[in-house]
């Protein structure tokens, strides 16, 4: 008899994809700084390289956090570039499994009830609290990780991928107006930046929350599909 405690969360293609996608993501960020310390200064229009006239001057960032961890730009373009098209194909493919599979629909769209502020006061104060979802109310995404989830997808992941195109002068004869849609080249490289980073924010967040809820019950349903009721225990 099947242990109803043990529900199966991720489809076979979802868990690949995951795995693919985290990969990617891991080297088009890390190779993403190699290029962002070759100038590590924003600015905003379609001109910019003077320091002194930046918006915004990072510094360099660790070797430890760059693809390759030694100063070599020719080599992260590479990475970056390949690895970003990868991880495009991959994520198309996601979202067509996702929405003909309904999983969009049924799992990350929020319901008018979820939108309420009281409802998402109430899921960012649990959250806060480190109180988490235990049986029937774990098997489904909370507001707050719905929101999460859908603002990468829906819109971090495009404008990464818009603003990318953006810098690119290749571009510049097919599709002029993504720099007037940015306010120029330089105003697509500030916000792909600033995309960037907060994907990062969100991964560091993400990364957390395995860790409190469960790291191997978390991690484990994301390599077999095999989840246990947080609060019951598999038999």
């Amino acid at each position: 008899m099947p242990d109803s405690n043990i529900i199966y969360r991720h489809t076979r293609a979802t868990r690949v994809l995951h795995w693919l996608n985290a990969l990617c993501v891991f080297l088009v960020l890390g190779s993403g700084l190699q290029i962002f310390n070759a100038h590590p200064h924003l600015y905003w229009g379609q001109y910019g390289a003077d320091p002194e006239s930046a918006a915004l001057s990072v510094g360099s960032f660790p070797g430890w956090a760059t693809i390759p961890g030694y100063q070599d730009l020719a080599m992260g373009r590479h990475w970056h570039f390949f690895f970003a098209w990868v991880l495009v194909f991959s994520s198309a493919l996601y979202f067509v499994l996702s929405f003909a599979s309904r999983h969009v629909q049924r799992d990350l769209l929020l319901s008018r009830a979820q939108l309420a502020p009281s409802h998402l006061a109430r899921d960012f104060w649990d959250h806060a609290r480190l109180r988490f979802p235990t049986g029937e109310a774990a098997k489904n995404y909370n507001s707050l990780q719905k929101l999460a989830y859908l603002l990468v997808l829906f819109v971090l992941a495009p404008m990464l991928l818009a603003t990318g195109l953006t810098m690119s002068p290749g571009m510049d004869a097919g599709y002029p107006w993504l720099l007037s849609l940015f306010g120029g080249r330089q105003s697509a490289r500030t916000l792909h930046f600033i995309c960037a980073m907060t994907v990062v924010a969100f991964i560091v967040i993400h990364l957390m929350m395995v860790l409190l809820a469960g790291p191997i019950n978390e991690v484990r349903s994301m390599i077999t599909g095999r989840y246990v009721l947080p609060g019951s225990k598999a038999k």
